[in-house]
């Protein structure tokens, strides 16, 4: 499965091509699915570009996704939306429109708490898991671990040369994982090699314009859709 990440933290300083706008997420999202995407994971973003999880910024960006797609939705919980973790709880709390999962990073503080909002709501969990962070054994200590969505393997501003020990470094610590499916992706310079790892291992995987802004030859991408493409196409 190749999961599309559409815009990540980027703002308009890194291109037209990185959608900021419902209306913009949407036309990625619907043109990344038809190049074979399985799901979407998008930031919800405020009129100034800014990550947010204010339910008048979440609800009309998944709306608008949902409404030329019909695959799984997820959005970020990340600490750089809303730094005070009782703030984060609250937030999801008041979302009036539910993504089908949300990612948590579990290096964060408040990650167990955030965790069990989202399980509150009916909303799946998908464990950030950061290299060469204390996520894994903080994750892996949670009594909500077992009950994740699964596990996102994350290789984090890493040299490309660099990318794919540090992935086998954190499958390992993660071990068996309490049995949750993992996918695992990498962060600029070393996305296309952890991309590549994770196709040899049969895992799943994502690719978007929140991971990296070229494609495996160093050309800069025109679109979620060519990154896609160019994943399926990976040896």
């Amino acid at each position: 499965m190749i999961q599309v990440c559409l815009n990540g933290v980027r703002s308009a300083g890194d291109g037209t091509a990185v959608p900021l706008s419902p209306a913009a997420l949407a036309e990625s999202a619907a043109a990344a699915v038809t190049a074979g995407a399985a799901e979407v994971h998008v930031h919800p973003k405020t009129p100034c570009g800014n990550d947010s999880l204010s339910p008048r910024v979440v609800g009309p960006a998944l709306e608008a996704i949902r409404a030329v797609v019909q695959v799984p939705v997820g959005v970020t919980t990340g600490a750089w939306a809303e730094p005070d973790p009782a703030r984060r709880v609250e937030r999801i709390r008041s979302w009036s429109v539910l993504p089908d999962y949300a990612s948590v990073n579990w290096h964060e503080d408040g990650a167990d708490a955030v965790a069990a909002a989202l399980l509150e709501r009916g909303v799946g969990i998908e464990a950030g898991i950061w290299a060469d962070t204390p996520a894994a054994r903080r994750f892996l200590q949670s009594p909500y671990a077992p009950r994740v969505l699964r596990i996102l393997a994350e290789v984090i501003d890493t040299p490309a040369q660099a990318a794919e020990p540090a992935a086998r470094a954190l499958l390992a610590e993660l071990g068996t994982a309490h049995g949750r499916p993992v996918l695992l992706h990498g962060h600029e310079h070393g996305t296309w090699p952890v991309l590549r790892l994770a196709h040899r291992l049969g895992l799943d995987t994502r690719i978007g314009l929140e991971d990296v802004l070229v494609l495996p030859d160093g050309e800069r991408a025109e679109s979620n859709a060519q990154l896609v493409r160019a994943a399926l196409a990976c040896p």
